[in-house]
């Protein structure tokens, strides 16, 4: 996938960067959760984690169960919060597409499927592919 042609948002942004290397092992729910061992997707039939306890369903309500289990609440504001980790939900037409995390400096994260991570402004990856942020998380950073 080229990237800027996926997203053309990127093209033009101040805070974009690869930051590691294509990966199979893990995809961006994991990414957002900080797992890099497991691909997260709620599909019963992928070979992929999904927490036991919350529904395996592609909904906006599951994704948000999965990442309480990880002790996020669901939150209003994009903007950076000392001591605070957030993530990003997107869906488009009501499915879930992906997750960002938010890191330190205010830039947000992403793994995009089996390429690349990357930093990017929260926008920069919405358009037709992901489609645009449907819900803001945050817990306590680690």
């Amino acid at each position: 996938m080229s990237l800027l042609l996926e997203f053309p948002a990127l093209r033009t942004s101040k805070a974009f960067r690869i930051s590691s290397p294509p990966a199979r092992e893990y995809n961006c729910i994991a990414w957002a959760a900080q797992d890099t061992n497991a691909w997260w997707w709620p599909d019963p039939m992928l070979t992929a984690y999904w927490p036991a306890e919350i529904p395996r369903e592609e909904t906006v309500v599951a994704f948000c169960s999965a990442f309480r289990t990880l002790g996020y609440e669901e939150c209003e504001s994009t903007e950076l919060e000392e001591g605070i980790q957030k993530i990003a939900l997107y869906a488009r037409g009501g499915s879930p597409t992906h997750a960002a995390r938010q890191l330190a400096n205010g830039r947000w994260t992403s793994k995009l499927g089996k390429s690349e991570d990357i930093q990017h402004e929260l926008g920069d990856v919405e358009g037709e592919l992901y489609g645009h942020v449907v819900k803001l998380f945050r817990r306590p950073r680690a």
